[in-house]
């Protein structure tokens, strides 16, 4: 599974993760895991403040969500969608978890792990590393985010 259609079709769930979490006071951050035949293993938003959990990432909760269906930390040939790209926490365990590709949508210039501050699982320096797709739905993604925060700030 790894059509744009699919692709498009998986943010899109992500973002109503995202979307559900802001309605909890959550910092809109929704993700999504997907086996290698596109079958949908878990999702999840952020969720940090409710669990009174700083590892309470919603990439993080998908990936913990999966092990326990699969019965297994290592999540092989999975795809991870997530509307924000991962901080360093949440890129580590994806590395850990062996995920075969993450897809994301808005770039996150001040924390960001894959592409912006650092290249984890990218760079050929850890013992795993995945593909990456980035800027799908960025848009939205990055709306729901700016929105978020400029109604908190009022």
């Amino acid at each position: 599974m790894s059509t744009k259609t699919d692709d498009l079709r998986m943010m899109e769930l992500a973002l109503g993760q995202a979307s559900d979490a802001a309605v909890r006071g959550e910092v809109p951050v929704g993700a999504v895991l997907v086996d290698g035949d596109g079958r949908l293993l878990a999702t999840a938003g952020n969720n940090c403040i409710g669990a009174s959990d700083p590892a309470g990432h919603a990439e993080m909760l998908v990936l913990r969500q999966a092990a326990g269906i699969l019965g297994n930390y290592r999540l092989v040939g999975t795809t991870l969608y997530v509307t924000l790209e991962p901080c360093a926490m949440c890129a580590a365990a994806m590395v850990h978890a062996r995920i075969e590709r993450l897809v994301f949508g808005a770039a996150d210039p001040k924390a960001g792990a894959i592409i912006s501050r650092y290249r984890i699982g990218t760079d050929g320096v850890l013992n795993h590393r995945f593909v990456v797709s980035g800027g799908i739905l960025e848009v939205e993604c990055g709306r729901l985010l700016k929105d978020f925060f400029r109604n908190r700030r009022r």
